[in-house]
C-alpha cells in the first residue's frame, strides 16, 4: 500500500504549497438499477487512486497542516450485512491495511468534520461532483462559522482538489503502466478471439459475448466501457453499441472494446472482414487508415504536442480521400484546402486520441496549464503519459461519393505509452495489418 500513501503525501505537499488546508475525496455511491437490484459497484477513480480501497460509503480526508494526517471514513463491521453482501474491513482493519493515520465510521462524518475543518485555511474539494455531499459540506462549514465568536474560523478559500489530482494521474508510474500492459494484452487476445470465431450469420452480440468471455477468463473485473461491435453500415455510427444485427458475408466488422483490470482501462479498435478476406475497396481504405495511424505514432514522443499526431493522421487521411475520389478535388481543391476548410470531416469527424488511465477517457488537461492568450497551446507530451491513437474513415451513402465505398466504416486504435525516446504501443498483440488479420481469420 506504499504507493497509495505516497500519493496522499504528494497531494498534501501540494496543499501545503498553497497554504495548507483540508481535502475531502469521496468514493462513488451505490446506484440502484431497479427494485432492490443495484448496478455493479465501481469505486470512484480519484478515491481509489489515493487509497486502493474498494468498498462503497467511504470518504478520504487529508489534513495538511503542522502535522499531516490521512483519515479514512468507512463502514463499520456488520456481521449480519456481511452474510448478505460480503466482507467489510471496518475502520480499524482498514486503517491498518491501507496505511491511514486514523479511521472512523462513516456515520461519524457529521460529528468529526466540523472539528477537522475548524481553523483550516482552505478547503480542497470538487464542488458539484456529488450533490448530497455538497449539502453535507455546506452544513459542516456552517457549523464551523457558528463558532466564530469563540475565535474559530472556517476555511476561507476553496480549491478544486480534482485539478491537483488530474495532474498527478496524467503521468503514470511503473506500477500503473504494468497493470495497463496486462489489461492491453487481455484485450488484444479478446480481439484475436473475435476475429477467429467471426463468420457470416453470427449476430453482433455473439461477438460481444466472445470478448466478455476472454476479458473475464483472464482476470479482468469489467469491460472498461460498453463494447462497440458494429457490422456493415453500423460501423459508420461512432458510438454504436453491440446489438442483434446479423453479420453478413462481404461486410466489415468494427470492434471497439477493452477490459478494465485492477481499475485501469484498455481501449482497442480493430476492423476486419466478416468472411476473413478484404475486398479491394475495403483494403484501399483500410491501408489509408493504417498509414495515418503510423504517421500519428511517429509524432507521439516527448516534446511533441498532443495534437501533432492528429494533424499527421489528418494529412494522410485527407490525401487518401482525394486519391480515392471520396473527395472530389475539382470541388474541394488541394490537400491544403481540404485541411484548411475541414472538408475531410465528412469522413473523419473525431480527434485521433485521448488520455487513457483509470478512466477510458482519462483526466488531464489537453492544453498547457497557465498559458495565456485566445488559444492555449496544446500540451507537450512527457514520458509516462498514456493515450490512444485511433484514426478512422466512415463512408455513408451520398451523391458524389463512389458507391463501392458506401457503408464502409474503419477505425484502428492502439494504446500508446510515451517513453523517453518515442512511444510504445502496448496493444500490439491485436492483429492489425491486412496480412495479419487475414492469416488469423484463416486459421
Amino acid at each position: 500500500m506504499k504507493s497509495y500513501a505516497a500519493r496522499r503525501a504528494a497531494l498534501m505537499a501540494q496543499m501545503q504549497a498553497k497554504g495548507g488546508g483540508i481535502a475531502i475525496i469521496p468514493t462513488a455511491p451505490e446506484v440502484m438499477r431497479n427494485r432492490d437490484a443495484d448496478y455493479p459497484y465501481r469505486h470512484d477513480s480519484y478515491f481509489y487512486y489515493l487509497s486502493g480501497f474498494t468498498e462503497p460509503e467511504a470518504v478520504i480526508v487529508l489534513v495538511a497542516g503542522k502535522t499531516n494526517q490521512a483519515i479514512l471514513f468507512c463502514r463499520e463491521k456488520n456481521l449480519e450485512r456481511e452474510i448478505w453482501d460480503g466482507y467489510r474491513y471496518g475502520p480499524e482493519a482498514a486503517r491498518e491495511s491501507f496505511d491511514f493515520d486514523i479511521a472512523h465510521p462513516v456515520a461519524a462524518l457529521d460529528t468529526e468534520m466540523p472539528k477537522l475543518m475548524a481553523d483550516a485555511p482552505a478547503l480542497f474539494y470538487a464542488l458539484g461532483s456529488d450533490s448530497k455531499l455538497d449539502t453535507q459540506v455546506q452544513n459542516w462549514l456552517q457549523a464551523v462559522r457558528m463558532q466564530s465568536r469563540a475565535g474559530v474560523a472556517a476555511p476561507s478559500v476553496v480549491h478544486d482538489v480534482h485539478v491537483l489530482l488530474d495532474e498527478m494521474r496524467l503521468i503514470k508510474d511503473a506500477d500503473e503502466i504494468a497493470i495497463m500492459k496486462r489489461a492491453a494484452a487481455i484485450s488484444a487476445e479478446a480481439h484475436r478471439r473475435a476475429m477467429q470465431v467471426s463468420r457470416p450469420g453470427l449476430r453482433e452480440y455473439q461477438l460481444e459475448a466472445e470478448l466478455l468471455h476472454e476479458f473475464r477468463r483472464n482476470g479482468s473485473q469489467y469491460p472498461a466501457y460498453g463494447s462497440i461491435v458494429a457490422t456493415g453500415a453500423n460501423a459508420c455510427v461512432l458510438h454504436y453499441r453491440a446489438s442483434d444485427a446479423e453479420i453478413r458475408d462481404g461486410d466489415l466488422v468494427l470492434i471497439d472494446a477493452g477490459c478494465e483490470l485492477d481499475s485501469y482501462a484498455s481501449d482497442i479498435t480493430r476492423t476486419f472482414p466478416a468472411n476473413g478476406k478484404f475486398t479491394g475497396p475495403q483494403q484501399e481504405l483500410y491501408e489509408i487508415v493504417l498509414a495515418s495511424q503510423a504517421a500519428a505514432v511517429a509524432e507521439t514522443r516527448p516534446g511533441k504536442r498532443f495534437m501533432d499526431g492528429h494533424d499527421a493522421a489528418v494529412k494522410v487521411l485527407a490525401q487518401g480521400m482525394l486519391d480515392t475520389g471520396l473527395l472530389d478535388k475539382n470541388k474541394v481543391g488541394s490537400l491544403e484546402d481540404v485541411i484548411e476548410k475541414g472538408a475531410f470531416r465528412q469522413f473523419y469527424m473525431h480527434r485521433t486520441g485521448h488520455w487513457l488511465g483509470m478512466d477510458v477517457h482519462d483526466v488531464g488537461e489537453y492544453r498547457e496549464i497557465g498559458a495565456t492568450g485566445s488559444e492555449k497551446p496544446w500540451r507537450q507530451l512527457q514520458p509516462g503519459m498514456v493515450l490512444t491513437i485511433e484514426p478512422g474513415i466512415y463512408v455513408r451513402p451520398e451523391a458524389g461519393v463512389p458507391e463501392k465505398y458506401w457503408n464502409i466504416g474503419i477505425r484502428i486504435e492502439d494504446d500508446a505509452v510515451v517513453t523517453e525516446n518515442g512511444c510504445e504501443l502496448i496493444t500490439h498483440d491485436a492483429p492489425k495489418t491486412v496480412a495479419e488479420i487475414e492469416a488469423v481469420m484463416k486459421r
